[in-house]
C-alpha cells in the first residue's frame, strides 16, 4: 500500500487515470477513418510482434466496464482523448454521427458515475487523409485541427471538466517526424521542424476554436524528461543543454512566451516555415492550466558523427522499468518548480506518470515515490493541482505493441478481461481516506 495518504495534497487536488483513444478503443468500425497509427502497424517491422490497435482493449464496446473500475478504485477523472479519425474521417468535413454518439456515451458515462472528464483533442492519431496531404508537415492540417477543437467545443465542450489541445508535442514531432520511432515515422530535420511549428501553430489556433465556442479550463499537455550529461566534460554539458531546450524547453517556451530557444532555432531554422516568427503570438494564446507527463531520464553524451542534434542518450544505474526507463522522481519535484518560476502561475497538473513491468510491488513504490515528489513540490509553493496515473488498463503501447504493461488493471490478451492488480488496490485504499 501507500505511504502516503489523500488529504495531504489538498481538498481541492484530484487523482485520476489516463488511457488514449487509439490504444483501447478499437472499434475501427462505425465510419470511424483511417489513421496514421492505422498505416504504421499495418507496416512491417514499426510494431513489436507486428500488433495493432485495431482490437485493443475494446473500450468502443466495454466502456461501461471501464468507467465503473474508475469510479471503484475511488479516482475523480478520467484522462480521455477524442480519436479525431472517428468523429471527423477525413480530417474535415462531414462528421461521423456514430463516433460522435459514442462520445456523447462515453462522457454522459463519466458524468454519471461522478467521474471528471479531462478530455484531449490530439493524442497521435492523425487522420490518413490529412496526412496524405503531408501532415503536420502542411499548415493546413493546423487550420484543419482548429475546426476540428471547435466541432469537438459545440458537442462536447459543455461537459468536459477540463481540456486540452495536445499531448506530448514532443513525441508528435521528434519521435515521429526525426527519430521514426512513432507514426507516421520519418527520419527528416526538415520534417520534424515543420512539424515542431505547425503542431504549436494548432494548438494556438484550436485554443482560440474552443474559446469561441465557450469551452472553458484549456490547457496543454507536455512530456518532460531529465537530461543530465554523461560525463563532467564541457561537450557532454553542452550535449545535455541541447537536449533539455529540445525536450523541456521548446514547447513550453512556445505556449507561454511566444518564442524558441535560441539553441534548437540555431539548429532549424533553415528548416522552419518561411515567416515562422509571425505565428508566434498566435501561439501563445492565454491557457488555464498545464499537464507535466513525467517518467525517466537520458544521460547525453556528445557526439560529433550525429548531425544537426551532436549527442547520443543512454541511461545509467538506477533501477528501470522493463523498457529500460529509469526511476527518477526526485527530477519531477524539479520539473514542477521549474514550470512554476519559469513558465507560469498557473495550477499544474501531473497528467501521466506511471511504471510497465511485471513486478507490481516496483509499480506502488514507483508511484507512492512520485507522489512524495509532488508532496515536496507542493511543499515548495508549487500549485499543483492534480495527478494522473498512466494507465488504468494494460492497453497498445504504441511502438512496443502489447509487450509494455503500465496498467494497474491488467488484461487478459485472450478474453480481454480485466484483472485489477494490487497497484489498483492501492489507489482503492488510498483514495478512500
Amino acid at each position: 500500500m501507500f505511504t502516503h495518504s489523500r488529504k495531504e495534497f489538498g481538498e481541492d487536488f484530484i487523482f485520476g487515470v489516463a488511457m488514449a483513444a487509439h490504444q483501447i478503443e478499437g472499434g475501427q468500425t462505425d465510419g470511424r477513418g483511417s489513421s496514421i497509427w492505422d498505416t504504421f502497424a499495418a507496416t512491417p517491422g514499426n510494431i513489436k510482434n507486428a500488433e495493432n490497435g485495431i482490437i485493443a482493449c475494446d473500450h468502443y464496446n466495454r466502456w461501461a466496464e471501464d468507467l465503473d473500475l474508475i469510479r471503484d478504485g475511488g479516482f475523480d477523472a478520467y484522462r480521455f482523448s477524442f480519436s479525431w479519425p472517428r468523429l471527423i474521417p477525413e480530417g474535415s468535413g462531414a462528421v461521423n454521427q456514430k463516433g460522435a454518439d459514442f462520445y456523447d456515451r462515453l462522457i454522459d458515462g463519466m458524468l454519471e458515475r461522478g467521474i471528471k472528464p479531462l478530455a484531449t483533442l490530439y493524442h497521435w492519431d492523425l487522420p490518413s487523409a490529412l496526412q496524405d496531404k503531408g501532415g503536420w508537415m502542411n499548415r493546413a492540417t493546423a487550420e484543419a485541427f482548429a475546426d476540428y477543437a471547435a466541432e469537438v467545443g459545440r458537442r462536447f465542450g459543455d461537459r468536459l471538466a477540463t481540456t486540452a489541445t495536445f499531448n506530448e508535442p514532443w513525441c508528435v514531432t521528434v519521435l515521429s517526424h526525426l527519430l521514426g520511432i512513432h507514426a507516421p515515422g520519418y527520419r527528416d530535420i526538415r520534417a520534424a521542424s515543420r512539424a515542431m511549428h505547425h503542431v504549436m501553430l494548432a494548438h494556438g489556433l484550436g485554443i482560440d476554436a474552443l474559446r469561441a465556442e465557450g469551452v472553458k479550463n484549456l490547457g496543454i499537455v507536455v512530456n518532460m524528461e531529465k537530461c543530465e550529461p554523461l560525463t563532467a566534460s564541457p561537450e557532454d554539458r553542452k550535449a545535455a543543454d541541447l537536449g533539455d531546450a529540445i525536450f523541456n524547453q521548446f514547447f513550453l517556451d512556445a505556449a507561454f512566451h511566444g518564442s524558441y530557444p535560441a539553441l534548437v532555432t540555431d539548429i532549424i531554422e533553415p528548416y522552419l516555415p518561411k515567416d515562422w516568427q509571425a505565428d508566434m503570438q498566435q501561439i501563445a494564446r492565454p491557457l488555464d492550466w498545464v499537464g507535466v507527463n513525467y517518467y525517466t531520464r537520458s544521460l547525453y553524451r556528445h557526439d560529433a558523427s550525429v548531425p544537426a542534434f551532436p549527442f547520443t542518450q543512454s541511461r545509467g544505474d538506477l533501477a528501470k522499468n522493463d523498457l529500460g526507463w529509469e526511476t527518477y522522481p526526485v527530477a519531477l519535484t524539479e520539473f514542477l518548480q521549474r514550470v512554476s518560476d519559469n513558465y507560469t502561475k498557473l495550477p499544474i497538473y501531473v497528467t501521466e506518470n506511471g511504471m510497465s513491468g511485471p513486478d507490481d510491488d516496483s509499480r506502488i513504490d514507483f508511484f507512492d515515490q512520485h507522489f512524495e515528489a509532488i508532496r515536496q513540490a507542493q511543499k515548495n509553493g508549487v500549485d499543483v493541482r492534480g495527478y494522473v496515473a498512466w494507465t488504468l488498463i494494460d492497453n497498445f503501447e504504441w511502438a512496443e505493441g502489447f509487450s509494455a504493461r503500465f496498467g494497474i488493471v491488467g488484461m487478459d490478451p485472450n478474453t480481454l478481461d480485466r484483472q485489477p492488480r494490487g497497484s489498483y488496490r492501492a489507489f482503492q485504499d488510498m483514495l478512500s481516506r
